[in-house]
């Protein structure tokens, strides 16, 4: 963060400073919700919460060396004092949820508002560009990719893991400093008006679509809303004028229907030929000789606007990374990184965010593909391919899908996990284990059997890991000598976050996990 007295911190805020705060005191350092994590001349941000009130934590903060604490009450130690916020008919985002009396939300919007004032000024005076990236699925690996692309141009601010909502979002910007070239802001939405609302606090100059998917369609209601929302970033950009970019993607037609709604000069990239749904014209990015190894990483060349084609090996898992890349690869280029450059980035890009995507081999062959951070319909496809290619690369061995529920799907839920076991019979899933006990993972259980596949179903992880290490240990039928063989099943664990499957992946790795082949 810049630094900035305690007087101009409540001015920003619409903050009071308590009796203890210094007006002239200044915060030199990070912005922090753990106290643990301050450093002196930090900022603490006193967030209540489902469990614990970060209130109780200020007088640890200010002894580790905070300047001070934004709070909505006082607390007897340095602060900026702001008001509490009513909840608003019909808030669904994160933040509502755990916070009664709106002290959660007065906390962050005088975060929010410290964040947009950094923002500004770095955009102005130190050259900051900011890259805001949504879409239903691929949000956080396109982010971790964009990461190491663009810090070849620079320094630059990515979200820790998915900090991407009203809250993660400002705290990420308060990141930046001085030196700070590039921020990359992840935008999720729970609703309409969420990704504008994110947009306000970092005003980007480029924004990417990724895709509309399916991912809280039981808020929404709909693709065509879903496709509202996203494309609110696209039309938060400046005019082509001002230098605003959209990277939209081409194989989507409603992302790429998006460039009627943006001002800004339209890029479009595709993994899937060459060619713009909407348009009808080549698309500006795309990839040729697409290739899958064993683990399912992606080779390919990458093709982009007046540059010679670039071969581009992916250390990220599963065939749907390359549409990610491609975007990464269109944004760094479009802020002048050369192709060569872009491409050399992309092959040196590992997953940083933990449970997403996240691929290991046991020192006795097994592979666990952990991908339990988070899932919707397309996310979960995607899983499942990277699944049945790893396994059909190692012929004979086991493919075992451990898979909890798609939540916020609405009345299509049932539905959607059902159609799950088309996809486990297609890339020839031999086992699945389900985690749950609601309808809709039913659904998928009893699709599944159907389909032929070996279906346990339990009722949490500790359960799911049990099975799975249960069917580990059996040796296959008809085959001699299993166990004195390499062990190269492939394991794949998903589900939405709140379902804790993480927690399976983690049982079947030990301690010494060996990387997988990295």
């Amino acid at each position: 963060m810049i630094p900035l007295t305690l007087a101009q911190i409540a001015e920003i805020t619409g903050g009071q400073l308590s009796p203890e705060a210094q007006p002239g005191a200044r915060v030199t350092s990070f912005v922090e919700f753990d106290s643990r994590k301050i450093t002196p001349g930090g900022l603490f941000v006193a967030l209540p919460g489902s469990r614990v009130d970060g209130h109780d934590f200020v007088p640890k903060a200010v002894e580790q060396g905070a300047a001070a604490a934004l709070t909505t009450r006082e607390v007897g130690q340095p602060a900026v004092v702001l008001q509490k916020v009513k909840r608003a008919d019909g808030d669904n985002s994160d933040l509502a949820t755990n916070d009664p009396d709106g002290s959660a939300a007065g906390v962050v919007r005088g975060m929010s508002a410290l964040a947009a004032h950094v923002a500004r000024e770095l955009a102005a005076n130190s050259g900051l560009v900011i890259a805001g990236v949504t879409g239903s699925a691929g949000k956080t690996s396109t982010k971790d990719l964009l990461a190491a692309v663009l810090s070849r141009g620079g320094e630059t601010v990515a979200p820790p893991g998915s900090f991407n909502n009203e809250i993660g979002h400002p705290y990420t910007v308060l990141r930046c400093t001085e030196d700070t070239r590039f921020l990359v802001a992840e935008m999720s939405a729970r609703g309409i008006g969420h990704i504008a609302h994110l947009a306000q606090i970092a005003p980007p100059k480029i924004g990417v679509v990724l895709n509309v998917g399916s991912a809280h369609l039981g808020e929404f209601g709909s693709r065509e809303n879903i496709a509202l929302a996203k494309g609110e970033l696209v039309e938060s950009l400046p005019s082509a004028a001002d230098g605003g970019v959209a990277v939209l993607n081409a194989d989507d037609d409603l992302v790429s229907a998006m460039r009627s709604r943006t001002s800004a000069r339209v890029v479009t990239f595709s993994a899937d030929g060459n060619n713009d749904i909407a348009s009808g014209k080549p698309a500006d990015y795309y990839a040729t000789d697409v290739e899958l190894d064993e683990l399912a990483r992606a080779t390919f060349t990458l093709h982009s606007p007046g540059a010679k084609p670039q071969p581009v090996r992916l250390n990220v898992f599963g065939a749907h990374q390359v549409s990610n890349a491609l975007a990464a690869a269109a944004v760094g280029i479009e802020c002048g990184i050369d192709a060569a450059t872009v491409a050399d980035a992309l092959s040196n890009a590992y997953s940083v965010s933990v449970a997403r995507m996240d691929v290991n081999t046991r020192p006795d062959g097994v592979t666990v593909i952990n991908d339990a951070y988070n899932a919707n319909p397309e996310s979960m496809r995607a899983a499942i391919a990277a699944l049945g290619f790893t396994a059909a690369a190692r012929p004979g061995v086991r493919s075992i899908a451990v898979l909890g529920e798609m939540a916020e799907l609405g009345q299509d839920a049932a539905q959607a996990h059902a159609a799950m076991a088309e996809e486990l019979a297609r890339y020839r899933v031999s086992h699945l284990v389900t985690v749950g006990d609601n309808d809709a993972v039913g659904a998928l259980a009893s699709s599944a059997r159907e389909h032929g596949i070996a279906v346990e179903e339990v009722s949490n992880a500790a359960a799911a890991a049990e099975a799975v290490e249960a069917i580990l240990a059996a040796a296959p039928s008809g085959v001699a000598g299993w166990h004195e063989r390499e062990h190269r099943d492939v394991v794949l664990v998903k589900a939405s976050n709140s379902l804790g499957l993480w927690a399976v992946a983690e049982r079947l790795m030990p301690a010494h996990t060996l990387e997988g082949e990295r």
